[in-house]
């Protein structure tokens, strides 16, 4: 699973942001590391550094092979409480794709196949 991080001019993107992120992505998401080829990860702050409640948001889209990106965002006060709520955000929203590609037992669904 490659991640890939995207900031806008408000966020610093530095290489230990980047490694954080990494570590943390590989962590929650590690179930589903075999069915993503990527996680794309971008940082904005939405009022453009004037501050405020909720400023940040982290919007992550993770790529399963063969099947329709996932996207979803969170916002936050702090930039790390963004990434980690987008990232719950995200295992939620894999955990639901894939639980509709199969049925009760662990056998393809028959909505589609897995791959």
């Amino acid at each position: 699973m490659q991640v890939q991080l995207n900031t806008d001019k408000h966020i610093q993107g530095d290489d230990s942001l980047g490694a954080w992120v990494d570590a943390e992505l590989k962590q929650k998401l590690a179930r589903f590391r075999d069915q993503l080829t990527r996680v794309e990860v971008h940082l904005s702050d939405t009022n453009a550094g004037r501050g405020g409640d909720h400023d940040k948001r982290c919007k992550l889209e993770a790529r399963p092979s063969g099947r329709d990106p996932v996207v979803v965002s969170h916002d936050a006060a702090t930039t790390g409480d963004a990434i980690r709520g987008a990232i719950d955000k995200l295992q939620r929203a894999l955990e639901t794709a894939t639980g509709r590609a199969r049925d009760a037992h662990g056998r393809d669904s028959i909505r589609g196949s897995v791959d």
